[in-house]
């Protein structure tokens, strides 16, 4: 494994000075990131139970117990981490550094021999794996604890979290790929070819670049990858309804219905979506690949100027939190959701690098002094997850079609909804921007 060189990943200058962005980032680290930990450590009353770091050491065997949990619930303790690091960045803090240290100690200690890493399937289904990609968020969680253990080690320079997801991302690269005796799929909820394509930077190995390709390129073709392995499921004990599930049915929701080279406009879940453009934009770069640099501003174009609201909001219905048809807007029941928005944001930034026009900057500031701040009130414990344009409080109380939307912030869901991560992770973006603006980038 290759290091960078040390001014690639010193990120130590990205304390801003801006007082907006500098509040918001000191709001994060002194109040949104502990009182997660709290609420990931099940101390905090005034959050929904998490058992996320129990499921740690139930996996480590440091204690007793089952699983409890979304499937997800392990990606909660990685974005957890990640947002350490980047405020790491910002302000060294050696109490949230030890805390983040014995954390990763327990997640090493609850690794595979193998290298696989899933609370979820080691304690609840270990016979399992890898065998509902479309619905089990198995690659989504390794692709955010991917990105925890790059963002540590920039942040640190401790390569202990690095050398754990090295680990599970060759096991990945053994379970995937083009071989007869691999599975040829995809996470139904793209993640992992974005933290692919960074570790790669990172460690400069070729085969996580290659991987990264292979999950993008493979998405959409045919035999579609949801039916083989839902006839495969349908032939076991997993699988007892009559119909196919609506993941299988409505492959259009992951953009798996085309490969990307043949999609033509920005469609289904929102956050799955900028996700996936984030790692094919990043790929084009890399790969010096122009029919992704096609894709990307073929669709960009789509989503930017048919698709988007004002404040910078995408995926304007409730149901499915997906994108509709073009200029469908409505300002009462979007849905506009924040991590929608950060997803913006990293779509945006790849294409910046892509390209360098300060177009994609634009659409960066639209949506982080839009939607983005908007999310987090100032106590740093309460968040929007959904952003209308309009809100009429009476009929809220009245008419259904308007049940995704609040009134008010909502304390800490989960840490899929609207976390410290998410906001930290924007503030840090944007002071990279603007340090870019100033230092070195040339606008067309």
């Amino acid at each position: 494994m290759k290091q960078r060189d040390v001014a690639e990943v010193n990120l130590h200058d990205l304390q801003v000075s801006d007082p907006l962005i500098g509040k918001c980032q000191q709001l994060v680290r002194d109040v949104a990131i502990p009182y997660q930990w709290d609420a990931l450590n099940d101390r905090n009353a005034e959050a929904t139970p998490s058992h996320a770091v129990e499921n740690f050491r139930i996996a480590a065997g440091r204690a007793k117990g089952e699983f409890y949990g979304t499937v997800f619930q392990d990606s909660d303790v990685a974005k957890w981490l990640e947002a350490v690091a980047w405020s790491l960045c910002q302000t060294p803090n050696p109490d949230l550094e030890k805390a983040a240290d014995e954390l990763i100690e327990l997640i090493a200690a609850s690794q595979c021999g193998d290298g696989y890493l899933n609370t979820y399937f080691l304690l609840k289904a270990p016979q399992e794996r890898w065998s509902n990609l479309a619905d089990c968020h198995e690659l989504y969680c390794a692709g955010h604890l991917i990105e925890a253990g790059i963002a540590f080690f920039l942040a640190t320079g401790k390569r202990r979290l690095l050398e754990v997801v090295c680990r599970l991302a060759d096991h990945l690269g053994t379970v995937f790929g083009p071989e007869r005796d691999q599975l040829h799929g995809y996470d139904g909820h793209p993640e992992i070819e974005l933290a692919l394509t960074r570790l790669y930077e990172v460690t400069r190995e070729q085969r996580y670049l290659t991987l990264a390709s292979y999950f993008v390129e493979q998405r959409g073709t045919e035999p579609h990858f949801y039916d083989i392995e839902y006839d495969k499921r349908r032939q076991s004990c997993h699988v007892r309804s009559n119909g196919a599930p609506w993941m299988v049915k409505n492959k259009a929701y992951s953009q798996a219905h085309l490969p990307i080279s043949e999609q033509r406009t920005a469609t289904g879940h929102a956050v799955r979506f900028v996700y996936l453009m984030t790692a094919v934009a990043h790929l084009a770069r890399l790969r010096q690949n122009e029919q992704q640099r096609q894709a990307c501003l073929r669709l960009w174009q789509n989503m930017v100027q048919r698709q988007i609201y004002i404040t910078g909001g995408i995926g304007s219905q409730s149901f499915g939190e997906a994108f509709s048809s073009d200029y469908d807007l409505p300002n009462d029941t979007a849905y506009a959701e924040s991590c929608a928005s950060i997803g913006l944001m990293m779509f945006a930034r790849r294409m910046l690098e892509m390209e360098a026009d300060s177009r994609y900057a634009d659409v960066m500031e639209r949506a982080l002094y839009n939607t983005v701040l908007g999310s987090i009130a100032f106590d740093g414990r309460h968040y929007f997850y959904v952003n209308p344009l309009e809100v009429h409080p009476q009929t809220l109380r009245s008419n259904g079609i308007y049940n995704h939307v609040r009134l008010v912030r909502q304390r800490l869901l989960s840490a899929e909804h609207c976390t410290p991560f998410h906001i930290n992770w924007s503030l840090h973006l944007y002071a990279r921007l603007r340090r870019a603006l100033y230092q070195s980038l040339h606008w067309q």
